[in-house]
């Protein structure tokens, strides 16, 4: 007897693309259809008839020409299709590029010709007559019989440039653009053989040649009547403007799947073969964030299997989960992963009824939920827990007391003690260093922390081991009084040497018994004792050589030593750099991060020992008045957050599919197993698949995270995530299921990872030929059913991919030159990205602009949800009215633009006296107003949405300059800004290189 779980909901259909894509527009509703029937081609002539003046003008090169299926067609074995919904009013949210008073235009259905259709252009012309279609390709056709695609029927939309008057030196007036929606769809996947081993009720549906047809969104190129530019109307580009959605496809499908944000494929279809994949050109992997705080109202249940001990696989070792089944009437167990058959352990046994259900699943979350937290029993451990262990590293050189880091980290680590986790066994302890190194006995039995200094750099040696390294509930009382009187000590410093290198050493002696988190505080470049580092600076020769990567890797030994020496020993390290001079976050850095891949460059990155598993927080130019507060936010989630420690994970996968490369802040112990000493909430690790078979012969495939850790508790846990994405044979398919957010942060982390090893333009590149060969790719699949001519098509899955990958282009680590981002700044922001979750990498790479001071004139508000109060604007100049107030947030930075013709009341009102002056001497402060309380509420609103980071806020009017480029301007994504390119010429290139070899 083969019994397996049942009672589980049927697939649904697959949701049908979101209708506010403003590519393809449905015929308004309650406009006349004349007698041509519901295959009518649809039109939209102009308001009036352009006349142009001068020699004729060549035809244009093409027109807008969004797919759009007929209003009811017939399909042989499918029955009618109903007629596509209304357009939706909110298709484009933003007004920025309406007109002054412009209409939009209409659309009129026309009679069914008599011969081959024909389409009218803007300007008069005529489009060639469409030659009949042959029969549809076999990549193209369903695997039931009789499936085929439907014919399309095709319109156009208006296209012109655009401009806003209201942002000096650009523009002129612009269209409106009327709202679009697409009809709903019905797509699926190709039936896998071995169909009958899988749940009936999570079988995935058969392939539906109509969803490969008409689920593709497209732009068109067309000359401006008597020009020669090309006129790609900006307000059409898609725009992620709601922000990251996460995929929820498959979420009534495979109902008992873990959360997306635990595990995000790239494609939610996996590849039946290895040609099929070769043909996706995207990358084929996932992201994992195994710590990510649980959904609102959800938490992880936490499972304790008694003396039953944990259900596990014999042969692949993966947890019991929801999809594995029962057998032999609940005797026995088959594995999801690899199909062994297991014995249920007698304490675990239960009967099934009728329908193959365990009698108590109702009582067993581990098989009905897709995250949990399992109870390790002592054979998961090799030495008792450890307690959570903070080290910190502090330097108390001039500049450090000078710029106010000092007294600041002290006051903070200090407001903290009540808040770490693992009281009462949290143990502490303290080392300082300018040109000598400071130790500090912390015994409880002291009334005042004792200082021992040590000179000699060459042999340290750690006085008194056992109390550097206190219990915080036995010497509370000592530990604050050293941070009360560490600002102090050193207010009248004025060694300005850094023996940061011995330093590091010696802190590395005190914990490698337990291991624990070590936060350094670095404020100037090491120039004493091991690990002392030159001053390389950025040489601005060396960019576009050979040689330009070398700035950016790491320049000593030591710290590549170092740091794989804390890993073994469960040391985790973050660095906290505070400099208005070169630091050298290149060799720093190495201390926190570990990269490593299958590609071209595996050899040089694994020399790059960056590997427990920590973070960098970089602050140049550092002032307590200014950066304070973002120093206190940060460092005090640091230690607050909840922390995994000494933690292990690894992820498997089923038979003939496996990870490859892996990419973020870690060592890889093993080829799987990866060794992260602390981790936390806020961080995510990128990877990629490869199919080691030829052929999958499985319908499904199954993925499982488990992370083994200990809780600030004392408890060895282990976090199990596992999902389950269906094997296809359509390519189509593929694209449709597709995640952009996942293939942006495996896109990000590997540009990254090759400025480490050439040059910048080579990253940049890459990124735009990945982009050139999916869509090409997608492009050949449509090419023989449809007339595409210089349309761009892509899938609505991957809308925003073009975007997303320009602004990867013009991201920190990426963009331009030497002029146009420090050496320090660049190093500080890859290392921050490659260990970013999906939706905060969004918003860094496409950032929140949103206008304020309509919402500010308005009665008061409820703040709850801020998409409800404030519309997002694309970030391009033309976006912007001289007359408002926008505020930009990319979540490490809040800038508030005034426009120069606001009006001097919003200013006063929120500015007090100030209001005239010079942004760049002005603090932003609450004013005895309701209007800057309202504004100061929103601020803070804002800044809760992601507690990850503190993004500093900083004042800046239209036209002061070199103030509003460097904090504002720069952060346009859309705009040529330098040498960058505009969204529109990038689309242009994209364009140009899809069509060639197409």
């Amino acid at each position: 007897m083969n019994t397996e779980n049942q009672g589980y909901p049927n697939f649904p259909a697959r949701p049908p693309p979101s209708s506010s894509s403003p590519f393809a527009s449905a015929p308004p509703p309650g406009v006349p259809t004349q007698s041509g029937g519901p295959e009518s081609v649809g039109f939209r002539p102009p308001t009036r008839p352009f006349t142009p003046s001068g020699p004729p003008m060549a035809p244009p090169v093409g027109v807008m020409r969004p797919f759009q299926p007929p209003l009811v067609s017939q399909i042989p074995g499918q029955g009618i299709r109903p007629p596509p919904p209304p357009p939706s009013s909110n298709s484009f949210p933003s007004t920025a590029y309406g007109p002054p008073g412009g209409g939009s235009f209409q659309r009129f259905p026309t009679p069914p010709p008599s011969g081959p259709p024909t389409t009218q252009t803007l300007a008069g012309h005529f489009s060639p007559p469409m030659q009949p279609m042959g029969p549809p390709s076999q990549s193209m056709t369903s695997g039931v019989p009789g499936g085929y695609a439907s014919p399309p029927v095709t319109g156009f939309q208006q296209s012109m440039p655009s401009v806003n008057p209201s942002y000096p030196g650009v523009g002129g007036p612009q269209p409106s653009f009327p709202p679009s929606s697409y009809p709903p769809q019905t797509g699926g996947f190709a039936q896998p053989p071995g169909q009958q081993n899988l749940h009936p009720s999570y079988a995935p549906p058969t392939s539906n040649v109509q969803g490969l047809a008409e689920d593709f969104n497209s732009l068109s190129l067309t000359n401006i009547p008597g020009s020669l530019e090309p006129g790609l109307d900006p307000a059409s580009f898609p725009r992620p403007l709601d922000g990251d959605v996460e995929p929820n496809t498959f979420a009534e499908m495979y109902p008992m799947n873990c959360h997306s944000r635990y595990l995000r494929l790239t494609t939610s279809a996996i590849p039946s073969s290895q040609s099929l994949a070769s043909r996706w050109h995207l990358p084929l992997g996932a992201v994992v964030c195994p710590l990510a705080e649980a959904p609102e109202g959800e938490e992880v249940t936490l499972i304790d299997f008694g003396s039953s001990g944990i259900i596990r696989c014999r042969r692949c070792r993966t947890y019991v989960n929801p999809y594995v089944t029962f057998t032999d009437s609940g005797r026995k167990w088959r594995c999801n992963i690899c199909s062994m058959l297991n014995d249920v352990p007698g304490e675990y046994f239960s009967h099934l009824d009728a329908t193959g259900r365990r009698m108590d699943l109702d009582q067993r979350p581990e098989l009905t939920k897709g995250s949990v937290e399992i109870i390790a029993p002592t054979e998961y451990m090799v030495r008792p827990p450890m307690p959570p262990i903070y080290f910190f590293l502090i330097d108390v050189s001039f500049s450090a007391a000078k710029s106010g880091m000092l007294e600041v980290a002290a006051q903070t680590i200090k407001s903290c003690l009540d808040n770490l986790p693992g009281y009462p066994r949290t143990q502490i302890g303290f080392i300082t260093y300018d040109s000598t190194l400071h130790f500090y006995n912390m015994k409880s039995s002291l009334s005042q922390p004792q200082m021992m200094v040590v000179s000699d750099l060459d042999d340290i040696f750690v006085p008194l081991p056992d109390d550097l390294l206190v219990n915080l509930s036995e010497s509370r009382n000592v530990v604050e009084a050293f941070l009360d009187s560490l600002p102090l000590m050193f207010q009248n410093n004025v060694n300005v040497e850094s023996a940061f290198g011995p330093s590091l050493k010696a802190a590395y002696m005190v914990m490698n018994q337990l291991g624990g988190k070590l936060l350094i505080f670095q404020n100037s470049l090491p120039s004493l004792g091991a690990g002392r580092l030159k001053l390389r600076g950025d040489d601005p020769r060396v960019y576009g050589t050979e040689k330009e990567y070398t700035l950016r890797v790491a320049e000593d030994n030591f710290y590549k030593q170092m740091a794989a020496d804390c890993t073994k020993f469960q040391i985790g390290i973050n660095v906290y750099a505070f400099s208005d001079k070169y630091t050298d976050i290149a060799s720093l850095g190495t201390l926190p991060l570990w990269i490593i891949t299958d590609g071209v460059w595996t050899r040089w990155l694994r020399t790059l020992a960056k590997y427990t598993g920590g973070q960098v927080y970089y602050y140049p130019g550092f002032q307590s008045s200014i950066h304070g507060d973002k120093l206190r936010h940060e460092l005090a989630r640091d230690l607050t957050r909840e922390t995994a420690w000494e933690s292990v994970m690894r992820i498997r996968c089923g038979k003939g599919i496996r990870f490859s490369s892996y990419h973020g802040n870690f060592m890889l112990r093993s080829t799987d197993l990866i060794a992260l000493p602390a981790v936390d909430c806020d961080k995510a690790y990128a990877m990629q698949l490869t199919l080691e078979e030829t052929l999958l012969t499985t319908p499904t495939v199954y993925f499982q995270v488990a992370l083994l850790y200990t809780a600030s508790c004392g408890e060895r846990r282990i976090r199990v995530h596992t999902a389950v994405a269906p094997v296809v044979t359509d390519l189509g398919e593929m694209y449709r299921q597709a995640d952009t957010g996942s293939i942006l942060s495996v896109y990000t982390r590997l540009a990254i990872e090759k400025t480490l090893s050439g040059k910048l333009d080579d990253a940049r590149n890459a990124i735009q030929q990945k982009i050139v060969k999916a869509l090409r790719e997608y492009r050949n699949l449509h090419s023989v059913q449809h007339r595409l001519g210089s349309r761009l098509i892509y899938p609505e899955s991957l809308k925003f991919l073009p975007l997303y990958g320009l602004a990867i282009c013009k991201s920190t680590p990426l963009q331009g030159g030497p002029a146009d981002a420090s050496l320090d700044e660049r190093c500080a922001a890859g290392f921050t990205m490659m260990a970013l979750p999906v939706k905060n990498l969004l918003k860094l790479l496409y950032p929140n602009l949103f206008r304020v001071d309509e919402w500010l004139l308005k009665p008061s508000a409820d703040l709850d949800d801020l998409k409800d109060v404030l519309r997002r604007v694309p970030l391009a100049a033309q976006s912007l009215d001289s007359r408002g107030l926008y505020i930009y947030d990319d979540g490490f930075l809040l800038v508030l633009w005034f426009g120069r013709m606001l009006s001097p009341d919003i200013a006063k009102n929120l500015l007090g006296t100030d209001f005239a002056a010079e942004l760049s001497r002005v603090t932003l402060q609450e004013q005895e107003n309701g209007m800057s309380k309202k504004l100061m509420r929103l601020i803070k609103k804002v800044r809760e949405n992601d507690p990850s980071y503190h993004p500093m806020c900083f004042l800046v009017r239209q036209g002061e300059q070199p103030r509003e480029g460097f904090l504002f301007l720069r952060h346009l994504t859309e705009d040529q800004m330098g040498g960058s390119t505009s969204y529109v010429d990038w689309i242009l290139q994209i364009h140009r290189q899809v069509q060639q070899n197409a």
